[in-house]
This record gives structure tokens, sequence and C-alpha cells, in this order.
């Protein structure tokens, strides 16, 4: 069974930093897409990061671009946020998916693409 597990979230000041992880298990994800989706309170699902399998392309949302680094260890099967000068509109909870099917062509922001995701974990930022 697969199974997405979330860490590092927590409460910080404007400006601060944080660290998400996400680890894969119940099978190898070291070919699949993987993401960084987020959700705020009352707000619909945001597209945050995506790193290709190989690490060849990587993507932003526009919000996060310049603040956030996605990376990937693909022999721990752990995704990774980097998440810097965190700012109040950041707080949300962080959600990591994964697609199924390996070797996808390219990258993608749509939630649609899929198959698995994490429990999420809460930031919250102070102002």
């Amino acid at each position: 069974q697969v199974h997405l597990e979330e860490s590092g979230g927590g409460l910080v000041q404007t400006g601060g930093s944080l660290t998400l992880s996400c680890v894969a298990s119940g099978r190898g994800f070291d070919r699949n897409i993987m993401a960084w989706f987020r959700q705020a309170p009352g707000q619909g699902r945001e597209f945050v990061a995506t790193r290709k399998w190989d690490n060849t392309i990587t993507e932003y949302g526009d919000s996060v671009k310049g603040r956030f680094t996605i990376s990937r260890d693909n022999a721990k099967n752990t995704l990774y946020l980097q998440m810097n000068s965190l700012r109040p509109e950041d707080t949300a909870v962080y959600y990591c998916a994964a697609g199924r099917t390996p070797y996808y062509i390219g990258t993608s922001t749509y939630d649609t693409t899929y198959d698995y995701w994490g429990q999420g974990t809460q930031v919250t930022v102070s102002s």
C-alpha cells in the first residue's frame, strides 16, 4: 500500500524558513512525478512546486517563485520543500503528491495528475 507522509510543518514568523519532507513508502517513486500543493482555509488546492523524476525540470507556482525550492532524493524516496522568506499568505496545509505511472513526460501543475496524496502538514506564518 502506497503511503506518503509529510513532516516539517509548524509555526514560524514572517521572513522565517521551514523545510518540509515527504517520505514515500509502499513502492519506489524514483521514476514518478511528485509535487507539493497547499490549501489555505476556505480556499481551493493550490499548486506549489513539482520536479520531474530525473530532476531535469522544475516548476513553481507564481506566488512562491524565488522563495521556495523543491528537491528530491530518489535513493531515499523523499521529496523536500525548502521555504524561505515566508509570508502570512503562505499559511496553509501543505500536501505531498505522487503520480502512479513511472517515467511521466515533463511535469504537471494540475492536481488531477497525481494519484497519491499525503495527509498534509500545517504551516502557519505569523505576522
